[in-house]
């Protein structure tokens, strides 16, 4: 791998010196070992068995070629990648901040791309350790996998959700699950040690850790898409957005519609967000996308070029939309003007990929970059969005990037 370089990397000043390393040449990392800590009399605050402390955020890229099957973690810091087991017939690639979850018709396989963080409210923790395979998990490439500190709920296209100890992931091990009783329309969602869904039936139903019904503080009707925010979780209904919130065990909900009637082609069915943000993105159509404001309780419908992808930092930030020219266009959220604008980045036509399948260009962010995978060019870029768009570094691969998540956050 090789990475090209416009300025400076953002890295911390520690860590200024990267590999640069090329693609014919670049050594990969089998197992990508992180030195292990060893644990003390006295743990200090913040311990945990097996890793590093880091004193900044430990972002990786989990890519796969559904094609091949070639996998490679790509750490942002060093600039380096590491190649891990292949996973040949991926469909669709989905993350937790921590494991990467690559959903096969034989099962979902479950990576540790060893860089997380821990959020403990009024201060965070960064954490990297050892890259390995978990294991499978049961469900198709239908299936849906959300986490919180301490489960993971996996729900199969038919709707059953088994619920997975995180605990026992981070130790290497998949366990064994407990069943969530009936079926569901969308995913089952970890939140406020409990466990959220809709039923069939169009009902918000809230389980306890043992499964129990604890709650159902309103209805989603044709419930698609979800998202976790500070603000509560978000359910994509046929009418707008449902949030559903938890204060001092007693849970509620609150409608935050369209405003006006939107037809089903129209509708925000999947969302994009930067990890921890509460403004979140969605295609409206094939040339707008969605932006609702978690905060204000408000949608606005920005009007783009053809959509292949978007995403926003939030808080005031850009949107930024991947058009079908192959370039990433910034438009200002409140007036609907494009105020940036790359280059053509991708090479050749966005490929949506196989049918039924995920694969294809996406935009990940975090608090200070983006990324996107250019998957016949054989590469990522990183973004800069507070910069006009500015293309900041380009990692060179040796695999078609099809499939991307990032971890670390």
């Amino acid at each position: 791998m090789s990475v090209r370089s416009n300025v400076m990397p953002w890295a911390p000043a520690a860590l200024v010196t990267i590999s640069l390393l090329t693609t014919g040449c670049a050594s990969h990392d089998d197992t990508a070992s992180a030195p292990r800590t060893t644990a003390s009399a006295s743990a200090p605050h913040g311990y945990i068995e097996g890793a590093q402390e880091k004193a900044e955020q430990q972002s990786r890229l989990l890519l796969n070629d559904p094609a091949t099957g070639d996998t490679r973690v790509l750490d942002l810091i060093t600039g380096k990648t590491h190649e891990v087991s292949r996973t040949t017939g991926t469909t669709g690639l989905t993350t937790d901040g921590r494991f990467g979850y690559f959903h096969t018709a034989g099962g979902t396989r479950v990576l540790d791309g060893g860089a997380w963080m821990v959020d403990h409210g009024d201060h965070v923790h960064y954490y990297s350790a050892a890259i390995r395979d978990v294991g499978r998990v049961p469900g198709g490439p239908g299936s849906r996998v959300r986490s919180d500190a301490a489960v993971t709920a996996v729900t199969d296209e038919d709707g059953r959700a088994r619920i997975y100890r995180r605990a026992g992931l981070a130790k290497g091990k998949v366990g064994t699950a407990r069943m969530l009783p009936g079926t569901h329309a969308g995913a089952v969602v970890p939140y406020a040690e409990h466990l959220l869904g809709v039923t069939d039936d169009g009902k918000v139903a809230v389980y306890d850790r043992e499964g129990e019904r604890a709650a159902s503080p309103d209805a989603c009707e044709e419930a698609r898409g979800d998202a976790v925010t500070r603000r509560g979780v978000v359910l994509g209904c046929a009418d707008g957005a449902l949030l559903v919130r938890e204060d001092d065990g007693t849970f509620t909900a609150e409608k935050i519609p369209y405003g006006s009637d939107v037809s089903e082609a129209e509708r925000a069915t999947a969302f994009r967000h930067r990890p921890g943000s509460d403004t979140l993105t969605a295609p409206a159509g094939k040339r707008a996308v969605w932006v609702l404001d978690v905060s204000e309780r408000t949608w606005t419908r920005v009007r783009t070029g053809p959509v292949v992808s978007a995403n926003t930092a939030g808080e005031g930030s850009i949107l930024i939309v991947l058009e079908t020219d192959g370039a990433l266009h910034g438009y200002d959220i409140a007036t609907g003007k494009q105020v940036s604008r790359t280059k053509r980045l991708l090479t050749g036509a966005p490929d949506a990929g196989r049918e039924g399948s995920q694969a294809g260009p996406v935009i990940e962010v975090d608090r200070s970059r983006a990324y996107l995978n250019d998957p016949k060019g054989k590469c990522v870029y990183e973004i800069d969005y507070n910069d006009n768009l500015r293309i900041a570094r380009t990692f060179a691969l040796d695999i078609e990037p099809a499939l991307m998540v990032e971890t670390g956050r």
